[in-house]
């Protein structure tokens, strides 16, 4: 079973945030880019409240619903590892110098303890981040706590496909190639890349994922399979009366 304790996952992501986002388009492709692109349009932003992106990593999700926002929305972008966090900002301020959108507010905190009063967002997103949680109820019951009555949740996480000669095929290339590229290009000794493949077999997807949503507090979930089933989006809504 993949260790995913708080202190290895945060120590594993300080390490290779410095080239975190160069090892992301090299690996996928720049599919990734598309597949935010997706999530902001079948979630899209409020036209007014807030936004909150829990594990923002380096603030590739938070930043694109900002690019999309007017100054009635603001976006809230939580990590709890702070080299990551700071590449975000970095980006911020030049999507900032370029008057583009709205800036992001950026806070160091734990998706397990997050520090925001009930109902407080009306759109809650995690993108490859909810596989990192230690305990994903907990994760997913802080969103539903946060998440106005009403509002919206979207979950962007890999996935493996379905079909069966498309898995397989997948599965070597996740397994063998992915780990060796991503841990030698991002020059880390913590194995992040091989941890990768292991979270995201180990992950609930599918009717399994949803099932958890809803026992969080969430109804009409949906989910969008993206690039052959490599990624799924899971949209869904909060229900009427605030979680306990």
């Amino acid at each position: 079973m993949v260790d995913k304790t708080a202190e290895r996952v945060q120590g594993m992501f300080a390490q290779i945030a410095p080239r975190y986002d160069l090892v992301n388009r090299l690996l996928s492709g720049g599919i990734d880019v598309w597949w935010r692109f997706v999530t902001v349009r079948l979630a899209p932003p409020p036209d007014h409240g807030s936004i909150l992106d829990v594990c923002t990593g380096t603030g590739d999700l938070a930043l694109a619903y900002a690019a999309r926002c007017h100054s009635t929305v603001k976006v809230v972008g939580t990590d709890f590892c702070r080299p990551m966090l700071d590449r975000g900002i970095q980006k911020s301020r030049l999507m900032t110098t370029r008057k583009k959108g709205v800036a992001v507010e950026w806070i160091e905190a734990d998706t397990m303890h997050l520090p925001f009063p009930d109902a407080s967002f009306e759109l809650v997103t995690v993108a490859f981040g909810l596989r990192n949680i230690v305990d994903t109820r907990g994760g997913l019951a802080e969103m539903a706590r946060v998440c106005k009555p009403g509002g919206r949740l979207a979950i962007l996480e890999f996935s493996l496909p379905k079909q069966r000669l498309m898995r397989s095929a997948y599965l070597w290339y996740f397994r063998h190639v992915l780990p060796r590229i991503g841990n030698a290009v991002a020059r880390n000794a913590s194995a992040a890349y091989s941890y990768l493949n292991q979270s995201v077999e180990e992950f609930p997807s599918g009717e399994a994922l949803a099932t958890l949503v809803r026992e969080a507090g969430f109804v009409a979930v949906q989910s969008v399979p993206l690039t052959f089933g490599i990624a799924t989006l899971s949209l869904a809504t909060r229900t009427g009366a605030t979680h306990d």
